[in-house]
């Protein structure tokens, strides 16, 4: 029995190993598709880790970005460079690009390639909060990029100069012209053909020791962005983060005019919470915001007051001129878009408190329906002779009424005027 038992373990172990030294290399793959932000950051990171930890044969990092911010871009270069599994950054498909803070990720990597039709360059990253300077800072900013994209062109033996041109001087180069100033490593059109390329490729580890990339065959995972990342990716997107940011302010505002309403303030309380969540994660200027918050207290305030006008109008501009405040950046991927979503907000605010301005002139002007007041006007019947005081019948009920002429009764008379509980009357 003894004997069983140990001949069906070596079996079993012999078909584990077999089926264990059937298996393939594994390469891992992510897609970044946008702006460099600290979401995109750590997505990149916990796939290095998760890299790793499983051993992999090799990250590809499939990238088409206009660029991002500084500080994610270097915490993504620095664990690219401290990676125990080889990198290598694609950027594809055709029409893609690495610009900016794209620049920096794609030379750090052991392994740089790109698809035909793509281009890299423009390495300007930008910076959060960016504020005027003087020129002793931004030559201080400015050398210090510089000094860190030429230490990382440097360390993975690429061309330095065009590193420093690509800061200074914003330059960019297609593919092609890439490959031969020595910026990548390849071109290659497919995923496919790439990890074919680079199988049995020796790349230099943090180590100091070298790898060899054994992709030719390798199974390729995905791996996805949590709901977390993908969630704080979204709204880090500056169009995102201004439509929160004017749904929160709506919100409180119609909770503060209507108390008890109870879903505007909380609506609006969650989307300003979320709003400033992904404001601190942009370059974001503060006057912006005191002009927008500005605005719509003009807007709404033209209900209550009687400004004829100029508190609307000032209220349009300062809401308009806030939103083309709110994200200071020279990049155009990190400003809100003026004409698919700044224009139609601003134009549906205006429209809608003058919508709400004009209803509430209408309710003023119009007569009154109930109450003494809206006796005025009415039609009743005289119940006794008015000569000229008597009683009509007014809705059913019997009114003390005093008429300007003798009238009979079951004549026709109308209210011109209420007076305590009698009503003055002019006969019909």
């Amino acid at each position: 029995m003894t004997r069983r038992i140990v001949a069906f373990v070596v079996i079993l172990w012999a078909s584990l190993w077999a089926v264990a030294a059937e298996t393939g290399p594994v390469v891992y793959q992510i897609n970044i598709d946008g702006i460099i932000n600290p979401a995109s950051a750590g997505f990149i990171v916990d796939s290095i880790r998760e890299a790793e930890e499983r051993e992999a044969a090799c990250l590809v990092i499939h990238m088409d970005t206009p660029g991002g911010l500084m500080e994610s871009m270097r915490t993504i270069v620095k664990r690219i460079l401290s990676s125990q599994v080889p990198i290598a950054v694609y950027v594809a498909p055709s029409g893609s690009r690495a610009g900016s803070a794209g620049v920096f990720i794609t030379l750090a990597a052991h392994v740089a390639a790109m698809a035909p039709g793509t281009n890299i360059g423009a390495a300007t990253p930008v910076q959060m909060g960016e504020q005027k300077m003087s020129e002793e800072m931004q030559a201080k900013i400015m050398n210090d990029t510089v000094a860190f994209i030429k230490t990382i062109a440097k360390q993975r033996g690429r061309n330095v100069e065009w590193a420093e041109e690509a800061v200074r001087e914003g330059v960019s180069a297609t593919d092609e012209e890439a490959l031969k100033l020595g910026i990548i490593d390849m071109v290659v059109p497919s995923m496919g053909d790439l990890l074919a390329k680079i199988d049995g490729l020796k790349v230099a580890m943090s180590s100091g020791e070298e790898a060899t990339l054994r992709t030719a065959g390798a199974e390729v995972t995905t791996l996805q962005m949590s709901f977390r990342e993908r969630f704080l990716d979204l709204i880090s997107n500056p169009n995102i983060a201004y439509i929160l940011l004017m749904l929160g302010i709506y919100g409180l505002f119609f909770e503060l005019y209507n108390p008890g309403a109870i879903i505007p303030g909380v609506v609006g309380g969650i989307c300003l919470i979320l709003a400033f969540f992904a404001l601190q994660m942009l370059p974001i200027n503060y006057a912006g915001v005191a002009l927008i918050v500005l605005g719509i207290i003009m807007l709404v305030a033209e209900i209550k007051i009687t400004s004829y006008g100029v508190l609307s109008i000032g209220g349009v501009i300062a809401l308009l001129l806030g939103s083309i405040m709110l994200i200071d950046s020279p990049a155009d991927y990190l400003r809100i878009s003026f004409w698919n979503l700044i224009l139609p907000v601003v134009l549906v605010s205006a429209g809608f408190f003058l919508l709400a301005l004009t209803l509430v002139v209408r309710t003023h002007r119009r007569r009154p329906t109930t109450g003494r007041e809206g006796l005025v006007g009415e039609i009743g019947v005289a119940h006794t002779d008015l000569r000229p005081s008597g009683l009509i019948e007014l809705h059913g009920e019997l009114w003390n009424a005093e008429a300007d002429q003798a009238v009979k009764s079951g004549g026709r008379v109308q209210v011109v005027a209420v007076d305590g509980m009698h009503v003055k009357v002019t006969k019909l």
